[in-house]
C-alpha cells in the first residue's frame, strides 16, 4: 500500500466531505479514492469515516489521524519541491580566461542538456586555485603538469608574419654581434606563467643563447596579443589562440610545452560530471587538439596534488 497516497485520498475527502469532490481535488477517480481510504483502514485497524449516513463524516478515530495524515501530505510536498530545487542546484565552476566565450555558452547549453545547472566562472591559474579552496566554486579546472592531466593542448609561438620553417627554434631568436634589430621576445601570457610551463621554456632559452629578458610574462593576454600583432615579439600560445589573433602559428623545436589541466571538485557526483559527460565540452572549450586525453581521477577542492598553480 502506498501510505502517502492513501492519505491525501483521506485529507482531501475529509476536507471535501464528499468521495467524489475530494477524488476530483485529488486528481483521481472516486473509485480509486474509495480503494486507498478502505486500504488505510484495513492497515491501521479502524474506520476513518463514517458512511451510515449521506454525508461522509469522520470518526472518532479518523479526527484523531486526521492531523498526522496531513503532517504527512505536507511533508511529502516539500520535499518534492526540495528535491527539484536541489537538481536545480547550480554547479558553479572555475573556468580559465583563456576559454572562448561563444564555446563556454555551447557548454553551458550541453550542461542543460544532461540537467546540470552549471554556471563558469574564468579566472587565472592562481585565482581558480583561490576560489576551489575558499568553497566560492564547487570545482574548478585546474592547471597541472602533462603528467596528471585530463585535457591536454599543445602550446607553440604565433607571430604576426609567417615562420619560415615549420618549426621554431630558440635560436634563431638570438640577436647578432651588431645588435642592430631589436630582441625579439616571446610572451608568456598569464595562463601558462606556471612553474611547469614558464620554467622549462626559460631554461631552453638560455641554452638557446636568449637573455633573460627575452623570454617575458606579459602583464594579461591582450597585452602580450596587441605586442605579437603591433611588433616581432612572439606569443606562447595555442593553435586555438593563434587563429583567434589572426597570428601564425608554429610549435617550438625543444622543449614539449602542453597546457595540461584537470578537475577538482568538493563532491564525487559533481567531478564524475565533468570529468566524464562533459568532458569533450570542456575539451573544445580549451581548444584541445587531438581529443584523446585521458580522464583522471580529481581531487577535493585545495588538496595540492593538483599541482602548482602557481
Amino acid at each position: 500500500m502506498d501510505v502517502v497516497a492513501a492519505c491525501r485520498a483521506f485529507v482531501a475527502v475529509s476536507g471535501h466531505g464528499s468521495f467524489t469532490s475530494g477524488a476530483a481535488a485529488a486528481g483521481i477517480p472516486q473509485s480509486v479514492a474509495s480503494r486507498r481510504i478502505a486500504a488505510l483502514e484495513e492497515h491501521f485497524g479502524a474506520r476513518l469515516f463514517d458512511r451510515s449516513s449521506r454525508a461522509v463524516r469522520l470518526t472518532s478515530f479518523g479526527q484523531d489521524m486526521l492531523p498526522s495524515a496531513r503532517r504527512l501530505v505536507d511533508l511529502t510536498d516539500a520535499m518534492v519541491d526540495d528535491a527539484a530545487r536541489a537538481r536545480l542546484r547550480p554547479l558553479r565552476v572555475a573556468v580559465p580566461e583563456i576559454c572562448p566565450p561563444r564555446r563556454l555558452a555551447d557548454l553551458v547549453v550541453a550542461a542543460r542538456r544532461q540537467r546540470i545547472h552549471l554556471e563558469v566562472r574564468q579566472a587565472g591559474p592562481g585565482e581558480r586555485a583561490r576560489l576551489c579552496q575558499t568553497l566560492e566554486v564547487g570545482a574548478g579546472i585546474m592547471a597541472v603538469p602533462d603528467a596528471a592531466a585530463s585535457w591536454r593542448v599543445p602550446l607553440g609561438l604565433a607571430a604576426r608574419t609567417p615562420f619560415p620553417a615549420a618549426t621554431v627554434f630558440l635560436e634563431t631568436l638570438r640577436s647578432g654581434r651588431a645588435r642592430t634589430q631589436a630582441r625579439r621576445r616571446i610572451l608568456i601570457q598569464p595562463e601558462d606563467d606556471v612553474a611547469h610551463l614558464r620554467d622549462p621554456l626559460a631554461r631552453a632559452g638560455q641554452s638557446a643563447g636568449l637573455a633573460p629578458a627575452q623570454v617575458t610574462v606579459a602583464p594579461s593576454l591582450v597585452d602580450a596579443a596587441a605586442a605579437a600583432l603591433g611588433s616581432p615579439d612572439l606569443l606562447l600560445c595555442s593553435r586555438q589562440q593563434a587563429e583567434e589573433f589572426d597570428l601564425h602559428w608554429r610549435p617550438v623545436s625543444g622543449p614539449r610545452l602542453l597546457r595540461g589541466y584537470d578537475v577538482v571538485a568538493g563532491v564525487r557526483e559533481d567531478l564524475d560530471r565533468l570529468s566524464t559527460v562533459l568532458y569533450a565540452d570542456i575539451a573544445r572549450c580549451l581548444g584541445t587538439s587531438d581529443g584523446h586525453s585521458r580522464p583522471t581521477g580529481g581531487s577535493p577542492p585545495g588538496n595540492s596534488s593538483t599541482g602548482d598553480p602557481m
